[in-house]
């Protein structure tokens, strides 16, 4: 009554795996909410740095735009059907160079030369003017018409490009000897020049000069080069963007690693310097350090300057090969945002540390059951069937499995009853696979027969008959596996056997001798007891022969068997019959008899042996004692 009582209890208490489910999605809710909010401010910090690249892109924008703009003011002087440096054809390229510079009013001067060295320009420093220089053989002769500054409003166009006063002299000034000339023409292509110190502004100054050459009247190549001067306190006033959007600064690089232009010093760059102060400093030497100055690609990564950590974004200008840096303050772009994700996380921490707490409590239901399961699922895999530790367990399905476990350790105790269980392990263990297949190896097969089985059977009881029959194949087997023998089958009354299947046997031969004369003896004593309760006794014929065999699984592919095929097998069956014309118990080959080395004695038959389905005969021998006990 206490045991019912009990068994209704438990399963009062069992829980199925949905339930533990449900407790489980239960605390992983509480946990997603506290990472879905860390994960929202983690967003939060994210769209924040990505301001940071926003306002470096649109610094970038203007910059390329700054570019685009001076490059198609050059082009469209340069595709200027009528395009003249000087004489008075060059009157209608003054008017529109003067044209150009004034809608143009970061651009300082525009420039057309040709290789014979006259020049037309349009200059907003050191004073607005037309100049015009023709270039002889000796000299130079420059002629300056004044204007009123280009970026003075009102007045029509003709007003605005009215002369107010005109200045002419000699100079040694020939165009075709400058960089921004030479680079073009040697290029045949825009080209931006170096940095320069304008003699006009008085500042770092760099030049787009673009190749622009005609057929002259006489059907010649003319080289003609057109060029736009801009002063470096522009490129200082595109970089200064980036302070206004934001918290941080930018900086342009050259291609040769020089400062063009930067926004956090608080004049336009005079002097070509390389980054080695402040910020730029420590973020230029992190380049160098990594391998990616001037690095075509656009990289984004994080410096600490003077304890306080910069976010850092980079990129190219493909045109000019320069490099935009950027950089901006952690601490200023995210602020609070690291600081509402710490306690995101403590909050985060705090729900982990509860679902652990309950998981570890609800996994002990499972856990501990799954873990003596799987301890039984392996001793069954090993073939380990008895006395199996299974116990009962709350949760229904694993109590299920429990179940379904015994019934199988049940099955396969009553299969290995029909197959040879220590042949099952060790192919196992060998890891050989359970289909049709053999390998050739060297064993000796052993046949063993009941004499007079036939009349003995025809005067028995069936029960009495299977009683006897057991008895036998439990002495026999025992002794064949204490010697190594493995039993291949039983059939009728008969027993096969082998030594050195399916593992390898040193001295398979004397093994299978002692197990034999061990077998007589023991059988002496169980027939002697027999005999007392009145019943018949059996006497066993052996043949033992040792060769070469096929052995391994062999069959059907739905039903299998392990076993040794070959002549040697035959042969030990045959010598085992022919006990019955010798009249002897244990007959040997000569082969086996070789094997024994004279540690058993042994009886040679004089008259070579005839087999059965034989056509040449045999030598044998008859095994009689055992000179040394088994150890």
């Amino acid at each position: 009554m206490a045991d019912d009582f009990a068994s209704m209890r438990m399963r009062r208490f069992r829980v199925d795996v949905g339930t533990i489910i449900c407790a489980v999605a239960l605390v992983q809710s509480l946990l997603l909410v506290g990472l879905g909010y860390w994960a929202v401010e983690r967003l939060v910090s994210e769209v924040g740095t990505a301001a940071h690249k926003i306002n470096h892109d649109r610094v970038e924008d203007n910059a390329l735009a700054f570019l685009a703009r001076t490059a198609a003011v050059v082009r469209a002087i340069g595709d200027s059907p009528s395009l003249h440096a000087a004489g008075e054809d060059g009157e209608q390229t003054a008017e529109m160079l003067w044209t150009l510079l004034e809608q143009n009013p970061e651009l300082d001067s525009l420039n057309v030369a040709t290789g014979d060295g006259h020049l037309a320009a349009a200059l907003r420093y050191p004073s607005p003017a037309i100049r015009q220089v023709q270039r002889s053989a000796e000299f130079s002769t420059e002629t300056w018409q004044y204007k009123r500054s280009p970026d003075a409003e009102g007045g029509d166009a003709k007003q605005r490009f009215a002369t107010h006063g005109i200045s002419a002299f000699r100079s040694d000034y020939d165009p075709t000897h400058r960089s921004w000339f030479t680079d073009a023409v040697k290029a045949r292509r825009p080209v931006w020049t170096a940095p320069f110190l304008s003699a006009a502004s008085q500042e770092l100054a760099i030049s787009l000069s673009e190749p622009a050459g005609r057929l002259d009247d006489e059907g010649r190549t003319q080289h003609m080069v057109v060029a736009a001067n801009v002063s470096l306190s522009h490129l200082s006033k595109l970089v200064r963007i980036f302070g206004e959007l934001g918290h941080g600064d930018s900086a342009l690089l050259s291609a040769d690693h020089h400062v063009l232009a930067r926004s956090d010093h608080p004049d336009p760059v005079r002097v070509l310097e390389s980054p080695d102060s402040g910020v730029l400093g420590t973020v230029h030497a992190h380049m160098l350090a990594a391998g990616t100055a001037g690095e075509t690609e656009d990289m984004a990564f994080a410096v600490t300057h003077d304890g306080r950590r910069y976010l850092v974004q980079t990129s190219h200008l493909p045109s000019t090969r320069w490099q935009l840096v950027s950089w901006e303050p952690e601490d200023l772009l995210l602020g609070d945002l690291q600081r509402t994700v710490i306690w995101a996380l403590l909050l985060t921490f705090g729900f982990v540390g509860v679902a652990l707490y309950i998981s570890l409590r609800l996994s002990k239901l499972v856990t501990q059951p799954i873990e003596n399961l799987s301890r039984v699922a392996r001793r069954i895999g090993r073939l380990e069937l008895d006395n199996l530790p299974l116990a009962s367990s709350r949760v229904l399905e694993i109590q299920h499995l429990n179940q379904a476990l015994e019934e199988s350790a049940r099955s396969l105790k009553a299969f290995s009853k029909f197959v040879p269980v220590d042949i099952v392990k060790q192919l196992v263990a060998e890891g050989q696979a359970l289909a049709p297949g053999g390998s050739p190896r060297r064993i000796t097969a052993m046949f063993t027969d009941v004499e007079g089985f036939t009349s003995i059977s025809e005067s028995l009881e069936a029960d009495v008959l299977v009683r006897q029959l057991t008895e036998y194949f439990n002495l026999a087997a025992r002794i064949f596996a204490r010697h190594g023998g493995v039993v291949d089958k039983f059939m009728g009354d008969g027993i096969m056997v082998l030594w050195g299947a399916p593992a390898d046997l040193e001295d398979a031969e004397y093994h299978a001798c002692v197990a034999a004369l061990e077998l007589h003896a023991e059988m002496a004593e169980l027939n002697a007891k027999w005999h007392a309760e009145g019943l018949r006794e059996f006497r066993t014929r052996i043949g033992i022969h040792t060769g070469h065999v096929i052995a391994g699984v062999l069959g059907s592919s739905d039903r299998l068997s392990y076993t040794a095929v070959g002549d040697v097998i035959n042969v030990a069956s045959r010598i085992e019959g022919a006990n019955k014309e010798l009249g002897t118990r244990t007959l040997i080959s000569e082969i086996t008899f070789a094997g024994l080395g004279g540690r058993l004695a042994a009886r040679r038959i004089e008259e070579m042996a005839e087999l059965r389905g034989r056509q040449t005969r045999m030598v044998l021998y008859e095994l009689l004692q055992v000179e040394h006990q088994p150890g």
